[in-house]
């Protein structure tokens, strides 16, 4: 479990590493670690095999899933509940398509995840933003204009993300069930984005929406995968969770019908070996991201007096606040990345709320993490002096 390894992704067709020579890229939500290597020998010998037709889900991923649920977070998952799909995004555009109608209203609330934006528009619907209320630097939700909202007889579904991606909050039980409650009353569909589960900061843990109460249950679609926790992204391989059987048979016929529910030849083994046998390895990662935001943290507070660091509670993402020497993140972080090679993504691009904020990526090895916390000082004080 080497994490201080230097992986050059340079030359792998990787989104991430797509950048200049002398570039440093801390934007898109993949890691520069080399995944358990529990799993990279699973996808060898599979890959020794030879053969790679069409393939199904066996009763192993199920159980995987439902075992590691049960174990690590509690929560109870009903085999007839699991459908296999390609990822996480890939089913957020599905149910969004099958269970909305056009020019409805999705909920987000922002700034989040930059692509709940694309799966709501790209499919003909309209987002509708309720932007969280930054206060004393933290997060929480704005019930009133929530439920207002949630009211609008032209908004049928909420994309909730738990752990919310880019603010590292984890949402409280009361929290849930109140978003729960409200939803279910006003005939609201929560599709839940838990992806970052399992990359929760010591300490903490996180609650599936669905284990709340019956309400959050029984109106809910619960996205899930290995693919962050374990850098497993390229293999496209994820999971939902439809407890309801009406809502399941809806989500299941549209999955099919997108042709995103069937597994490649590596996507089963590797969720499987994830869940199984991944457990000392992403505590070891855990353990060193923790580590990584505790530096970030020190490093902002005593070089970048000028920026605010926003603690974090979960994923390997963290918030930082730029208003004091910007109103528009955008123009700062395509400064940064000119002056110094440092490309990490503007807060504006998550929705109401993030304009005066940059998202950095700290799942990198601590000398990597360290240049980038120095270039990010050098262009904040170019910044300030141009």
């Amino acid at each position: 479990m080497d994490f201080d390894k230097i992986i050059d992704r340079r030359g792998t067709n990787a989104l991430k590493w797509d950048v200049k020579d002398g570039e440093l890229p801390m934007w898109v939500a993949d890691m520069d670690f080399e995944t358990a290597p529990e799993i990279t020998a699973a996808i060898i010998d599979r890959a020794k095999h030879g053969a790679f037709g069409y393939n199904i889900v066996p009763d192993e991923w199920y159980d995987a899933y439902i075992s590691w649920w049960r174990e690590r977070h509690g929560f109870e998952i009903d085999k007839d509940w699991l459908i296999f799909s390609t990822g996480v995004v890939p089913t957020l555009s599905s149910v969004v398509r099958k269970l909305t109608t056009p020019a409805e209203y999705v909920m987000i609330l922002t700034p989040c995840y930059n692509i709940f934006f694309n799966s709501i528009v790209n499919n003909g619907r309209n987002p509708l933003e309720c932007p969280l209320v930054y206060e004393d630097n933290e997060y929480h939700i704005d019930f009133e204009l929530f439920e207002e909202m949630a009211s609008r007889p032209q908004t049928t579904m909420l994309i909730l993300c738990n752990p919310h991606n880019p603010v590292g909050k984890i949402w409280d039980r009361e929290t849930l069930a109140r978003i729960g409650e409200i939803c279910m009353r006003n005939n609201v569909i929560v599709v839940s984005d838990e992806i970052h589960c399992d990359l929760t900061a010591a300490g903490k843990g996180y609650i599936p929406f669905a284990s709340v109460s019956e309400a959050c249950r029984d109106n809910s679609i619960t996205c899930i995968a290995p693919t962050k926790a374990f850098n497993l992204a390229g293999l496209q391989t994820s999971a939902v969770v439809v407890p309801d059987r009406f809502l399941y048979n809806k989500v299941n016929r549209g999955l099919n019908t997108d042709e995103v529910a069937e597994p490649n030849s590596f996507a089963v083994q590797a969720a499987v070996v994830a869940f199984t046998r991944g457990a000392d390895w992403l505590d070891a990662l855990r353990g060193y991201i923790d580590n990584n935001r505790r530096i970030t943290a020190e490093f902002i507070e005593k070089e970048i007096p000028d920026i605010t660091y926003v603690p974090s509670e979960a994923t390997y993402l963290l918030w930082l606040y730029c208003g004091g020497i910007c109103g528009d993140s955008r123009e700062l972080a395509e400064f940064i990345r000119r002056d110094t090679g440092l490309y990490l993504s503007d807060g504006a691009q998550y929705g109401r709320g993030g304009e005066k904020f940059l998202r950095l990526n700290i799942a990198c090895p601590e000398s990597m993490l360290r240049d980038g916390l120095n270039r990010l000082k050098q262009g904040i004080e170019d910044y300030k002096a141009k």
